[in-house]
């Protein structure tokens, strides 16, 4: 069973099609980069999968789960980090674990067990006391991983991880996703094409809501003789600059 599979889904708002009837599936142990340029059907897909967006067409499901019919299910079996992942500036971080364990039904001692991990991986044990308001970007990011990890999910899905965060912080999330790849089903959409390189095994790449490329970055790069980035700009006809690759 694949962790995640996608049949023609389909959305539009008004006259503008977002996603047109795209189709895919991830396994365990895939870490897939899902790059295209703005506008191209990323987060609207994304958004679709973690129930945000209902589908106007086709079908997907997450962990055997429908995303329509079963979608208590699929937020169970899913750790979302959105674009804007929404914070509650007056908690403190400790606070707002606690609040998104309770929501998830972790409870008691698995509760502690669960915050101690997840602040531990991504971090933030110097911040667990600090009100989430005067939390720096880089910080603010890691509590939205941490949130998305503290029910350990069997899929992730990463809406720029390492947004805002330097270059140390950025290499521990690396290898925090690194460590996690095996166990688990990723989805990443990221800015930064050497951090697609870097940890993923496959890459997507969507241009006006339809899929152009699903492979490897190594074959992709291969059959076009050139760099991801100058890869990713000859699909897409992107003639801006890009900062490290897709948006």
């Amino acid at each position: 069973m694949h962790l995640i599979e996608i049949k023609e889904l389909r959305k539009a708002f008004g006259p503008i099609v977002a996603v047109d009837g795209i189709s895919f599936t991830v396994d365990k142990g895939d870490v897939l980069g899902f790059l295209g340029p703005n506008g191209a059907g990323k987060s609207t897909t994304m958004k679709m999968l973690s129930g945000f967006l209902p589908p106007d067409g086709g079908t997907a499901s997450v962990n055997g789960h429908d995303i329509i019919t079963d979608s208590i299910a699929v937020r169970r079996s899913m750790g979302y980090l959105a674009e804007n992942a929404p914070a509650y500036d007056e908690m403190s971080v400790l606070g707002m674990l606690k609040f998104v364990c309770e929501a998830r039904g972790i409870k008691s001692s698995a509760r502690r067990q669960a915050i101690d991990r997840v602040a531990v991986s991504c971090a933030i044990t110097g911040v667990m006391h600090q009100l989430v308001g005067t939390l720096s970007k880089g910080y603010r990011r890691r509590l939205g991983l941490a949130q998305a990890l503290v029910h350990d999910p069997d899929v992730l899905i990463l809406d720029e991880p390492t947004d805002g965060l330097d270059p140390n912080q950025k290499y521990e999330v690396r290898k925090l996703i690194m460590g996690m790849a095996s166990e688990k089903c990723i989805i990443i959409s990221t800015h930064i094409l050497e951090e697609v390189e870097a940890i993923c095994n496959r890459i997507i790449i969507i241009s006006d809501g339809r899929i152009l490329v699903d492979e490897t970055a190594e074959s992709l790069m291969a059959k076009h003789g050139g760099t991801l980035d100058q890869t990713f700009r000859e699909l897409t006809g992107s003639v801006s600059q890009v900062k490290g690759g897709a948006s």
